[in-house]
């Protein structure tokens, strides 16, 4: 049955409307985004296929083009979509972020950055800059690895935070593999950038390593 063939006080619209997005269910909040469902299903029954396939919200918003290929329902458009719902989600907790001082909100940081790694396969590093507010000016990604490696040369990071006149700084990267846990030379790393950044006099708060929805941080385990 088509969701227009629904009560009203049934179908996924009206109800966010009434009781607010929080009363929907994933299937029904992305009915809402697709739209239109496909011959012999609704854009719900639709949603709870796709979550069914990618097995969570965030593998499917992070999915390539290759892996949405073949997936009735979702063409150019809708893959379109999602990707600027993500980079909008993105820039929403970036907002957060400059509006106010940062390190009073670490969920903030940490959910920006499970934003920011999100569908990557390989592994990157980031810095996230701070003012003497705690407030962020800017995250530079500063290099790229393989799914295991990253090469990361702190004479380029020195550079950065003079560039930005930065008083603190948080570096995170992510491990693909789906260990949280830093291995012997991200622990290395961190002892080296933390020696580097205070002969600058930029305070390095925290080293952050994202995992899918993981997150381990050297600071919270004190090792930062």
């Amino acid at each position: 049955m088509a969701i227009s063939d629904w009560p009203l006080d049934q179908r996924p619209r009206e109800r966010l409307f009434s009781s607010g997005a929080q009363s929907l269910s994933d299937p029904e909040l992305l009915a809402l985004f697709l739209r239109t469902g496909v011959n012999g299903k609704s854009a719900i029954d639709l949603g709870r296929d796709l979550l069914t396939h990618f097995g969570s919200l965030a593998k499917l918003f992070t999915a390539n083009q290759q892996e949405m290929k073949h997936i009735k329902g979702i063409g150019p458009a809708k893959q379109a979509l999602m990707q600027a719902v993500l980079e909008l989600a993105r820039r929403i907790f970036v907002e957060e972020l400059r509006a106010g001082p940062a390190m009073h909100s670490p969920q903030a940081v940490s959910q920006y950055l499970q934003l920011h790694f999100a569908g990557q396969q390989s592994e990157s590093f980031v810095a996230l800059f701070f003012d003497v507010q705690n407030r962020l000016i800017a995250c530079e990604s500063l290099f790229h690895g393989t799914l295991t490696r990253t090469s990361v040369y702190p004479r380029e990071i020195v550079k950065l935070g003079l560039f930005h006149n930065a008083a603190a700084v948080v570096f995170a990267h992510n491990h693909p593999s789906g260990c949280p846990e830093p291995s012997a030379l991200d622990k290395a790393l961190t002892k080296k950038l933390k020696q580097i950044m205070d002969s600058v006099e930029i305070s390095m708060i925290d080293h952050i390593i994202v995992c899918g929805p993981q997150i381990w941080s050297f600071l919270e385990n004190g090792e930062c």
